[in-house]
């Protein structure tokens, strides 16, 4: 299915949200839900890169969080924008060093901002929610 276009060629902003339950297997799940998304709008020329961004946001929000945790996808017609709400509005905290290539954990952060075109955090205690929201994003232009 090629994705939506608007009147003047302009492709549709599009949006979908995946809850989490605190489980590891919703790492892969959220990585085939991720590629899926991404092929049924012709986007994937980005899914590689995209499922590693996700999965290393939602393994943050698991290995950091002891609640539930939500995947975003933002699609704008140019940007595609990955957020992960987690519970805890402990904020993210990038590694003072780079972790060893065979390091089992402490890379996630290092990889973001490495593939990702911007990444950054903020708060939801101002909506009412409680925890954080992670975000990335990924240009296609």
């Amino acid at each position: 299915m090629p994705e939506s276009r608007s009147p003047d060629g302009e492709a549709e902003p599009w949006e979908y949200t995946l809850y989490i339950p605190h489980d590891a297997r919703a790492i892969p799940i959220s990585r085939r839900t991720l590629r899926l998304i991404l092929t049924a709008h012709d986007l994937p020329r980005i899914a590689e890169v995209a499922e590693l961004l996700a999965a290393e946001l939602v393994s943050n929000a698991l290995r950091h969080t002891k609640g539930p945790a939500a995947l975003r996808l933002r699609w704008t017609g140019l940007i595609l924008r990955i957020g992960v709400w987690d519970a805890d509005p402990t904020p993210p905290t990038p590694p003072l060093h780079v972790a060893a290539a065979d390091a089992e954990a402490g890379r996630g952060l290092t990889l973001v901002r490495g593939c990702a075109d911007g990444w950054g955090w903020y708060p939801l205690t101002s909506t009412g929610d409680t925890g954080k929201y992670v975000w990335c994003e990924l240009a296609t232009a």
